[in-house]
């Protein structure tokens, strides 16, 4: 009989809808309903976070570990990690979440060598392709850990030592391989610390053009091994570097069209990294959306008290449907997802608690998707957001936006007409519409 790592959680979640009172259900996600004809599961394409949800060991910065997880005991570095894939998947199926995400590191141990690491990596690539065959589970995307290393302390494609670089692109190199094996339908690169402490010691232009250097040749590699998942870039503020060259979704956006790679890319937006960077979640997703370059998501939450990224997992209902709004108007994620790159507390120390970690967050997009449908549905906001525009689809405002006016001919305009009307925007009225929805 195969070992069980969740005793507590004798059968997969059911749903029992919003009057449920026990934690091991969900009270709004339903897998198979269909919401604007598709299914829940269609709409979220929810993902685990490997590295949170089975690699985390409860520290913190002021602290040390506080889990202690069966999965992670064995003496043997490749048992240890075939253990920590049968719990990971044993999650997988008693949740009934049908995608996770990894890093390279997160799934295989790293070697007294690279080639031990890219040995171990391919042992732990065939043998989750047997747990993914055998319970239809499927990769959402794959990753390389180009940070955890001393060697990356000062960057991996943006390194000042070419050696380190290359070492990083050998890295890249391996994980497409392995997410291509695995059917990953993305592949994401996260530069956790692709950016500076100090311009004493710093050159942004060079380091910028290596960056760029190096994500050419992952797209060329990318086309040499016929892999056609999406290429995802995350953006993050700061944490560990002061400055990242990827700091939000604006700047991103920026560098991937300064160096010719914008068509090749689109974003992967985590919440937490939004509220680092000072915006909000919605307001990442709107930039990203508006690019058409929303490709994913990394859902999580921030602690607005604490000023780093605390990766809790997102309970909001008010971020979740702002968040949804803009998912469902630019009709879903295509190949993408939303993935609980999140961690229960430190204080959380019962494996249990990473189930209703998941339930919480699972059922909070539910809920989110039910009330954003009915929002679209109504028209409640795009017919305001509609008639706010509206003087620019006709006369003079579908004048200058057809480019038949200049600067001299609107002035002329102007001194023909009255004064402009000042018109209220609402807002206040708009908040109470969302919360009427939102309580209905």
């Amino acid at each position: 009989m195969p070992k069980t790592y969740f005793p507590k959680v004798q059968k997969p979640i059911p749903f029992e809808g919003a009057e449920s009172k026990d934690p091991l259900s969900f009270r709004f996600y339903n897998k198979h309903q269909l919401v604007g004809g598709k299914t829940m599961s269609d709409h979220l394409r929810f993902s685990v976070a490997y590295w949170h949800t089975l690699m985390s060991s409860g520290s913190d910065i002021f602290g040390g570990a506080s889990f202690q997880r069966e999965w992670r005991t064995a003496a043997n570095p490749i048992d240890r990690a075939k253990e920590t894939m049968d719990a990971a998947f044993e999650l997988f199926g008693k949740l009934g979440i049908e995608y996770y995400c990894f890093h390279d590191r997160d799934i295989a141990p790293e070697g007294d060598t690279f080639a031990q690491s890219c040995r171990n990596l391919e042992t732990m690539v065939a043998y989750a392709k047997q747990l993914q065959k055998a319970t239809g589970v499927k990769l959402l995307w794959g990753t390389a850990n180009l940070f955890s290393h001393a060697m990356y302390s000062q960057g991996a494609g943006t390194n000042p030592n070419a050696h380190i670089m290359a070492t990083a692109a050998a890295q890249v190199k391996h994980a497409l391989e392995a997410t291509k094996e695995l059917g990953g339908e993305n592949y994401v690169f996260w530069g956790g610390r692709e950016g500076y402490e100090s311009l004493l010691n710093t050159d942004i232009k060079r380091e910028q053009e290596q960056m760029a250097r190096f994500l050419h040749m992952a797209v060329d590699y990318k086309k040499k091994i016929g892999f056609h998942g999406q290429f995802l870039i995350e953006p993050k503020p700061a944490e560990p570097m002061k400055h990242q060259y990827d700091s939000d979704a604006a700047a991103t956006l920026y560098f991937l069209q300064s160096h010719d790679l914008l068509e090749h890319f689109k974003l992967n937006i985590e919440a937490n990294h939004a509220t680092l960077a000072g915006h909000t979640f919605e307001h990442e997703l709107a930039v990203a959306s508006a690019a058409g370059k929303l490709g994913s998501v990394d859902a999580n939450r921030g602690d607005m008290l604490l000023g780093w990224d605390t990766d809790q997992f997102p309970t909001d209902i008010y971020s979740t449907t702002l968040a949804m709004l803009i998912i469902l108007k630019q009709n879903g994620l295509g190949s993408g997802g939303l993935n609980f790159d999140a961690k229960v507390r430190r204080s959380s120390v019962d494996p249990t608690d990473l189930f209703y970690a998941h339930i919480g967050g699972m059922d909070m997009f539910a809920k989110a998707l039910l009330i954003s449908q009915r929002i679209i549905e109504d028209k409640s906001l795009s017919g305001f957001i509609e008639e706010r525009y509206s003087s620019f689809k006709s006369g003079i405002g579908a004048k200058i936006m057809a480019g038949e006016v200049g600067l001299q001919d609107l002035e002329a305009w102007v001194l023909q007409n009255d004064a402009p009307v000042h018109q209220s925007a609402r807002q206040e009225m708009l908040e109470n519409l969302l919360n009427s929805y939102i309580v209905a």
